[in-house]
């Protein structure tokens, strides 16, 4: 899958914001299609777009060359989040060479907070991860 196809996969709307200074955010259309039961859409997209908007606020720090990996990630859910636009905003709480201690959360247009994140990511040189991933589609 391309990033171009999981950016649509997601709902990705635009790249708001990429600040040097380690912040981040993305705008995202929440659709029907991402929803379970009762028209709340399901946890797993949640998660993804505030760990998408935690990766950005570490690139748009390390630039494009660096990948951030998830070692773990927590999220609380504070209200459903339904069909509509949404922001996921990250920031880097603190970074060292290797790692990265990052924290995210979800915002309706009206600046209401539906969830909150937080993850430890590794930070990888994505020229390798990318030659990891075709080696293993290769055989």
């Amino acid at each position: 899958m391309s990033v171009d196809s999981l950016y649509e996969t997601m709902g990705l709307v635009r790249i708001v914001e990429m600040n040097p200074e380690g912040r981040a955010r993305l705008e995202y259309e929440a659709r029907a299609n991402q929803c379970h039961s009762g028209g709340v859409v399901q946890g797993g997209f949640v998660t993804g777009w505030i760990d998408a908007a935690m990766a950005h606020s570490v690139i748009a720090v390390l630039g494009h060359d660096v990948t951030p990996m998830s070692l773990e990630i927590k999220v609380s859910f504070f209200a459903p989040v339904r069909p509509g636009r949404v922001i996921a905003e990250g920031w880097i709480e603190r970074r060292g060479k290797k790692t990265a201690f990052v924290e995210g959360q979800l915002l309706d247009l009206d600046g209401n907070v539906l969830a909150k994140g937080s993850s430890t990511v590794t930070l990888f040189d994505r020229g390798k991860v990318e030659a990891a991933a075709r080696a293993a589609l290769q055989g």
